[in-house]
C-alpha cells in the first residue's frame, strides 16, 4: 500500500498560519494592554472636577516675587542748626553826678531810668555783655567817680534788670578800692547771677569762660591795660598801687606784649579743650577820647587775628572808634571782625563840663552785635555784625535830672521824640550823634557786611554743591579720610 505527500504537506501550512496569527494576536493583545495600563495610571493622578481639596492641602500656585522699588532721599546740604548773637556795649562810666540822679528822698537808690529805653534792645539778645566802669566796694570807700570809682549796690540790680548777662570788670578802674573791692564786686554781681570776665577771686579761677549759648560754645577773654608791673606779676592798674594778691587781673603791658600774645595762645589752646567753637576778646586799651585807634592797638590786634581770635571788642578810649576787617597773615583764610572803641554807655562827661569833651563825641556809644551759625556738620562761622548807635541824653524829668541811654534805632526814628519823651532839641542832638557815630564805624561796617554775606553765600553754595555734586570733591573727601586716619592712628 502506498502514502500521498501532497495532503500530508497541506496540514503543515495550516498549523503554520494558524501559529502565526495567535503569536499576531498575542502581540496585539500585549500592545493594548500595555496602552491601557498607561492611560488608567494617568487618569489616577488627576483628581476629577468633582474632588474635595481641604485647606490644609491647597497649594499655591507658585509666583515670581517682585523686590519693592526703592527711592532713595535726596541729599541734603548741610544748614544752619543754631544762632547766637552776642551783644556788646561800653562803659558804665558812673560819675557821682550820674548816680545821684538815681538817689530817692528815703535815701535808697534805683538806677531804673539809665536803662529805661535801653533794656528792650539789650534783653533781645541771645547773650548780652557790658563793660563795668566802676566798682562795688561798700560803705568802706566812698561814693565817688572819678579819679577813684565806687558806686552803690543797687546798680547790680538795675543791670540785671536790664537784661545784661555779663559784665567785664577788667579795666584801668577795677581796682579803685583796692583788691578787696576787685573781690566785693565779684561776688556782689555774681550773687546777682551774673557771669563776670577779666577778673577773678584768686589766681586759682580760670581767666576764661566758655560760654554755651544756644548750643554755640564761645570761648572769652578780657584783657587792660596796665601801668606798672612788680616783678611777681602784680600790676598797677591806673597809676595806683599794685593789686595785691597774683591773678586777680588780666592784663598786658605795652612793653610786653609777647607776654601778651603767649597767655593768649594758651588760654586759646584750653577753651579749645573745653569746647570752644568761637572765640571773642574783649579788651581796654588805647588813648582816652582820640575818634581813631592808633598803632599799638592795630598792632595788637593783627596779632590777635593771626592767634586765630574771631571778634576782638575795645573799650577805654570813651569815644566811638572805627570798625574793621583783619585778615590773618598767617591764615589767609581766617578774618577777624574788630571794633577799636565802644565808647560810653552812660557816663557824666557832656560837652561844656570839660574842655576834653567839646564836640558831645563822649555823649555816644556803640551796641555792637556779632552773630554766630552753627551748621549740621558742626562747623561754626561769623555770620553777621552790627552796630547800633546809642546816645546818652540828660534831662530835666519832672524837676529832677535823669540819664537815659537811648538806642538810636534809625528805622524807627519818626517815633523817637514820642518813645523817648524827647524836645526838639533833643531829637536834633540824638540825630546829631547817631550821625557822628555811623561816619566812623560805617565804611568797616559794610566792609564787614560785604565779607560775611559773601562768605556766607560761597560756604552754602560749596556746601550744595557737595551734596549733589561729591565726585567733584573725590581727592578732597580721600584726603580727608586719610587724615582723619592718620589722626586716629597718631591717637592709638
Amino acid at each position: 500500500m502506498s502514502r500521498n505527500p501532497k495532503r500530508g504537506n497541506t496540514a503543515v501550512t495550516v498549523l503554520l498560519t494558524v501559529l502565526i496569527l495567535l503569536m499576531i494576536a498575542a502581540t496585539a493583545l500585549v500592545i493594548w494592554l500595555c496602552i491601557d495600563l498607561v492611560n488608567t495610571q494617568t487618569d489616577a493622578t488627576v483628581p476629577s472636577s468633582n474632588a474635595v481639596t481641604l485647606p490644609s492641602e491647597t497649594i499655591p500656585s507658585p509666583t515670581q516675587t517682585q523686590p519693592p522699588e526703592t527711592t532713595l532721599p535726596e541729599p541734603e546740604p548741610e544748614h544752619v542748626v543754631s544762632t547766637a548773637t552776642i551783644s556788646a556795649q561800653g562803659d558804665l562810666l558812673m560819675h557821682k553826678p550820674v548816680f545821684d540822679t538815681c538817689r530817692k528822698s528815703d535815701g535808697s537808690y534805683d538806677f531804673e531810668s539809665i536803662f529805661r529805653y535801653m533794656k528792650e534792645y539789650s534783653a533781645a539778645y541771645d547773650y548780652a555783655v557790658v563793660n563795668l566802669e566802676t566798682t562795688f566796694g561798700g560803705d568802706g570807700y566812698p561814693y565817688q567817680g572819678n579819679p577813684t570809682f565806687n558806686c552803690p549796690d543797687p546798680f547790680a540790680d538795675s543791670i540785671v534788670d536790664a537784661g545784661y548777662d555779663m559784665l567785664l570788670t577788667a579795666n584801668n578802674h577795677c581796682s579803685d578800692t583796692t583788691s578787696s573791692g576787685i573781690k566785693r564786686t565779684l561776688d556782689l554781681v555774681r550773687e546777682k547771677g551774673l557771669a563776670t570776665l577779666g577778673t577773678q577771686l584768686n589766681d586759682e579761677e580760670p581767666k576764661y569762660s566758655v560760654v554755651d549759648v544756644n548750643g554755640i560754645k564761645i570761648g572769652m577773654l578780657c584783657y587792660t591795660y596796665a601801668t606798672g608791673v612788680t616783678s611777681d606779676g602784680r600790676p598797677s592798674l591806673n597809676g595806683l598801687s599794685p593789686v595785691s594778691e597774683v591773678g586777680l587781673v588780666n592784663y598786658f603791658m605795652e612793653n610786653n606784649l609777647s607776654k601778651f600774645y603767649s597767655e593768649v595762645e594758651e588760654h586759646l589752646a584750653n577753651m579749645k579743650e573745653e569746647g570752644a567753637e568761637a572765640t571773642i576778646l574783649y579788651i581796654h586799651w588805647g588813648i582816652e577820647y582820640q575818634l581813631q585807634e592808633n598803632a599799638t592797638q592795630r598792632t595788637i590786634a593783627q596779632n590777635l587775628c593771626d592767634l586765630g581770635i574771631d571778634v576782638i571788642v575795645g573799650g577805654h578810649p570813651h569815644v566811638v572808634e572805627p570798625v574793621a576787617l583783619l585778615e590773618s597773615t598767617v591764615d589767609p583764610g581766617h578774618k577777624t571782625v574788630c571794633i577799636y572803641s565802644l565808647g560810653n554807655a552812660v557816663s557824666n562827661q557832656r560837652t561844656g563840663i570839660s574842655s576834653l569833651f567839646p564836640t558831645g563825641y563822649t555823649e555816644d556809644g556803640a551796641l555792637f552785635s556779632v552773630t554766630f551759625e552753627k551748621y549740621s556738620d558742626g562747623s561754626v562761622y561769623v555770620a553777621g555784625a552790627d552796630v547800633l548807635p546809642t546816645w546818652v541824653n540828660m534831662h530835666s524829668n519832672n524837676g529832677s535830672k535823669e540819664y537815659n541811654i537811648l538806642p538810636l534805632d534809625i528805622e524807627r526814628e519818626s517815633e523817637w521824640t514820642q518813645m523817648f519823651d524827647l524836645t526838639d532839641a533833643n531829637f536834633s542832638a540824638a540825630q546829631k550823634s547817631y550821625t557822628r557815630t555811623m561816619g566812623i564805624v560805617g565804611e568797616g561796617l559794610e566792609e564787614c557786611r560785604t565779607y560775611l554775606e559773601q562768605a556766607k553765600a560761597d560756604r552754602e553754595a560749596y556746601y550744595y554743591d557737595l551734596a549733589y555734586h561729591p565726585e567733584n570733591y573725590a581727592s578732597e573727601i580721600t584726603e580727608a579720610t586719610i587724615e582723619t586716619t592718620a589722626a586716629t592712628d597718631a591717637a592709638a
